[in-house]
């Protein structure tokens, strides 16, 4: 028995005045740690022990690396003159890093490969997440923070092992986004949309709003925007809804791209764009410029946000009223969420055919409802009725993405938009997406197939000089498949 166990039993029992006696000499005569080490083991076996929760924990930086990089650095700037090309840049900083070695012993040991590559991604690109946006196989980049960076692959999230220095750090790279092309982000102004210079799309917000400290989103787009056939080997659509498509678009026909977030609306919309014919005035109304078109003539605007003393601030409604002063031939608006829905539909319902348009929502008639309630947030007290009207008269046909459970994007609905019967807008799917299973790899198994209905605007194609071959809106059952 320990000498706690037997303090403690004495106590209990009420042991004589001898006994205890020779119990307090012998804690008197025992060092303090022993007594410590005792009372901490008793405690240990009376107290269960909690299970660890794994986190993740920060690497501690090397401070020689850390110190090594700095100095390079200062070295740099001190001799930086501001107009060096990249190659220039390059070779300085593997001249200085060589340099400093030989100077200095004990840099010997840092890695300078990692050094060389760590400075070249500040001094030239966006820092630590210069790798995966150079990556081709990485769609989106998601900064939570100086600690935590995630990417998206093959449609699903990545837990990266690239970190910043700090928060500092990411206000830099942010800083270094924002600037060129007119923005700013600061405790006044939090948040920000911006683009990278290949147009991919970049949304930044800060503390005190961000908790996690300065986060960034990015959504990649490629450097060569997909075209039809790369959608069709993604399994996005197949040949038959491509070949209709394309039809709508020539025939000039009013058409919406509805989907979630990340679900691909806008590399859609950049597709069914490629199909407006080259002679003909496109006007591209976005937030953050996005859209790559090929055409030889595009004129495209961009939204901007209120100054410091918070005017000057130019909308997407605004924009919408402009282009109608501009002659397009096509107006394509990169996201309807407000209230230039109202000008959008009376564009498309004024002449202004051919008009192509994105917005979030889970469903085509979701995205009617949304429509309606976009309206009515231009302040224009219309009955519902109307505002149906409008809609239905403006838009001829909804195409709905989903970004699936495995990470795939396909478009699992084409539906037409028929007109109104009392006060409901009459809406027929032409092409939808049949669901057959999942198979070991949790890949969903399905098919685009044709629902078997000719659109209503079959003859107004025809009219244009556009066939479609009959056998694309024929299900495969009826052909005895």
């Amino acid at each position: 028995m320990s000498l706690l166990e037997r303090l403690q039993q004495k106590q209990i029992n009420g042991q004589n005045d001898q006994q205890e006696s020779q119990l307090v000499q012998e804690v008197q005569t025992t060092p303090p740690g022993q007594v410590v080490a005792q009372i901490e083991q008793k405690e240990e076996k009376a107290t269960p022990k909690k299970k660890s929760v794994p986190h993740k924990v920060k690497p501690i930086l090397d401070e020689k690396h850390i110190a090594f990089k700095n100095y390079v650095h200062k070295e740099i700037l001190k001799d930086a003159k501001g107009n060096e090309e990249f190659d220039e840049i390059v070779s300085k900083v593997e001249e200085i890093t060589k340099e400093a070695i030989q100077e200095n012993d004990s840099f010997r040991n840092v890695d300078r490969k990692k050094v060389i590559d760590e400075l070249i991604n500040d001094l030239t690109g966006f820092g630590p997440i210069n790798p995966l946006l150079q990556d081709e196989s990485v769609s989106e980049v998601m900064v939570n923070g100086p600690d935590q960076v995630y990417c998206e692959r093959d449609g699903k999230l990545v837990l990266t092992d690239i970190q910043f220095r700090d928060d500092e750090h990411v206000l830099h790279v942010i800083e270094k986004i924002v600037a060129p092309i007119g923005r700013r982000i600061d405790e006044s102004s939090p948040m920000v949309d911006a683009r990278l210079p290949d147009g991919s799309r970049v949304n930044a917000i800060i503390p005190p709003l961000a908790l996690n400290g300065p986060t960034i989103t990015i959504r990649k787009f490629a450097a060569d925007p997909f075209t039809i056939d790369d959608l069709v080997n993604f399994g996005t659509l197949t040949n038959e809804m491509a070949t209709f498509l394309d039809a709508c678009v020539k025939a000039r026909l009013n058409m919406f791209v509805s989907g979630g977030t990340g679900s691909g609306k806008t590399t859609t919309l950049n597709v069914l764009s490629s199909f407006i014919p080259n002679d003909e005035r496109i006007v591209t109304i976005e937030d953050a410029a996005e859209l790559q078109l090929g055409q030889d003539h595009v004129v495209s605007l961009e939204s901007r946000p209120p100054n410091i003393e918070g005017k000057g601030a130019i909308t997407i409604r605004d924009l919408v009223r402009n282009s109608l002063r501009m002659r397009p031939d096509r107006v394509v608006i990169g996201e309807v969420r407000g209230a230039e829905a109202l000008d959008m539909l009376q564009a498309m319902n004024t002449g202004h055919d051919g008009s192509l348009a994105t917005g979030h929502s889970n469903s085509p008639r979701d995205m009617l409802a949304r429509l309606e309630t976009m309206v009515l947030l231009a302040g224009v007290e219309l009955p519902i009725k109307a505002i149906r009207d409008q809609i239905s008269g403006a838009i001829d046909v909804i195409i709905q993405q989903t970004r699936l459970k495995d990470g795939t994007r396909r478009i699992v609905k084409i539906t037409e938009v028929q007109g109104m019967e009392g006060d409901v807008i009459v809406l027929q799917d032409i092409f939808e997406f049949e669901q057959m299973g999942i198979d070991e790899n949790g890949k969903i198994q399905g098919r685009l197939v044709p629902t078997g209905v000719r659109p209503k605007f079959f003859e107004q194609l025809e009219r244009s000089g556009i066939h479609i071959p009959n056998n694309v809106f024929v299900k495969e059952e009826e052909w005895g498949v």
